[in-house]
């Protein structure tokens, strides 16, 4: 294991903004767009969510590596973020479930990353000027070379990278026997929205993210469901036709995150960058349907745009962000379609919006 405590690690900015640390995890260069999770628990899982491909990582929780690496806590087969910036970077653990520490895991996992840095100030620097590229490097500390390989690394509008994390073949999960059959397009799915679908006795069939629906429907699934992942929606017009054809065929569907995005842009919204997006487990989401209020897990850079949804006559808004007004739900008119933009199968965080699995289920009953 690298003896990284005593090895000088640099953050660069695209805007300029240098911040110097300590190296974690593998010695090398990394690239990405920076943003930053208010999360006080789950680092595994978000190093290993699909939706942050590309993404280097800031962790507001001041410790992170301090109950140690399980691979029962995985969302995917392998960590998906770019790099980390963390503040306290901890190699002992305390936890007896652990496999090994979060050093031994960064190496495995090729993970490049910088401590001992001031994310309080980081974070209150990214929230001001909004999402941006950045470089960490614990090989080259030359900031006019890291300037200039920064300069090359592309803005994430437009960026399709679905295709990057999505399996490459179909699979199955949970009981064949069970009564319901779902199909998955897998956008960067987590394998807790496949737990939950299990839970409720649903048998996933889990497609590439480019199966036509001619494919997915030769299986003959009750219903539908459209996953979270990485990236511009605006730049997956093949998912967008995909979701089109469903609703077209009158199946029933779901879609969480990404697939809440699709499901708007089939129904001629617009999506759009955010300024530095939504990621965390204390986001408060009104159901105003119900006329509850929930606490959700969330982790997204892009939005549907909420002009379009309020003069559409498609569809119909069914969540609001309390904290700025953004659209988190929306149910197509007159078609047993729903989607959110946030995460009901939240692991860890709340629970309180699982209900929307139950939803799903008995829609595809009815």
């Amino acid at each position: 294991m690298t003896n990284y405590s005593k090895l000088p690690a640099i953050l660069v900015l695209e805007d300029g903004t240098v911040f110097h640390g300590k190296a974690a995890g593998k010695i090398g260069t990394t690239t990405g767009e920076i943003c930053f999770n208010t999360g006080t628990t789950g680092y595994q899982e978000i190093f290993t969510d699909p939706s942050y491909y590309a993404q280097i990582m800031v962790t507001t929780n001041a410790h992170i590596g301090n109950y140690g690496i399980d691979e029962e806590d995985e969302e995917s087969r392998k960590i998906q973020i770019a790099g980390l910036v963390c503040k306290n970077y901890n190699i002992n653990y305390s936890r007896k479930m652990a496999d090994q520490s979060i050093q031994n895991y960064f190496e495995e996992e090729n993970l490049v990353g910088i401590s001992d840095i001031d994310t309080r100030s980081l974070v209150r620097h990214i929230r001001s000027k909004g999402a941006m590229n950045a470089i960490i490097s614990s090989e080259n500390l030359d900031i006019d070379a890291l300037k200039g390989e920064l300069a090359s690394v592309p803005s994430m509008d437009g960026l399709e990278l679905s295709s990057k994390v999505s399996t490459t073949e179909p699979y199955f999960y949970g009981e064949e026997g069970a009564p319901t059959r779902i199909a998955v397009l897998d956008l960067g799915i987590k394998k807790n929205i496949l737990r939950n679908f299990d839970s409720r006795q649903v048998y996933a069939k889990v497609f590439p993210a480019k199966t036509t629906f001619a494919e997915m429907e030769q299986w003959n699934p009750d219903g539908y469901f459209i996953s979270n992942g990485p990236g511009d929606p605006a730049a997956m017009q093949y998912a967008i036709d995909t979701v089109k054809e469903i609703l077209a065929a009158n199946k029933p569907m779901f879609g969480i995150c990404l697939g809440h995005q699709i499901l708007a842009l089939a129904n001629d919204i617009r999506t759009q960058k955010m300024h530095n997006g939504h990621r965390g487990i204390n986001h408060p989401v009104k159901n105003i349907i119900a006329n509850k209020c929930e606490i959700t897990s969330q982790n997204h850079g892009f939005g549907v745009v909420a002009e379009d949804i309020q003069n559409s006559d498609k569809v119909e808004i069914t969540h609001v962000n309390l904290n700025d007004n953004s659209i988190e739900g929306i149910r197509v008119k007159g078609k047993n379609a729903f989607s959110v933009q946030y995460h009901p199968e939240s692991s860890p965080g709340p629970h309180d919006s699982r209900y929307l699995f139950d939803d799903f289920i008995a829609m595809v009953k009815s």
